[in-house]
């Protein structure tokens, strides 16, 4: 990639403000589920900004990107758990997928145009 470093990626910006979005609603879980289903979005989020990070920095990045992808089809799969166990409205489970899609095209883009997907 021949970006400026100081310009923030797309998918970055993109993640960054999902991410903003999800922590406040995953802490209105209740407490019950708060150290299981609230915690484990909230981390799988977060490595997820490490890895779009480390991706950027890193020459070598198909590892890195392919850790990102899988980590993103475990959030969709939690999301999902959510919805169904009325964690979170139907609205909120239509904008966090649509949004975990449209990050998902992006990183699939991403790892095809950084040359070393097999």
């Amino acid at each position: 990639m021949n970006k400026n470093l100081n310009e923030d990626l797309p998918i970055f910006v993109k993640w960054v403000d999902f991410t903003k979005w999800l922590l406040p609603v995953t802490a209105k879980f209740p407490q019950r589920t708060r150290f299981t289903f609230a915690n484990r979005l909230d981390n799988f989020a977060l490595d997820m900004v490490e890895d779009l990070v480390e991706a950027r920095y890193t020459k070598k990045r198909k590892n890195i990107l392919q850790k990102a992808n899988l980590r993103l089809e475990k959030m969709r799969i939690l999301i999902r758990l959510c919805k169904d166990m009325n964690l979170i409205s139907y609205k909120s489970y239509e904008f966090a997928i649509k949004a975990m899609n449209e990050i998902g095209q992006m990183l699939g883009g991403w790892i095809k145009s950084s040359g070393d997907w097999q």
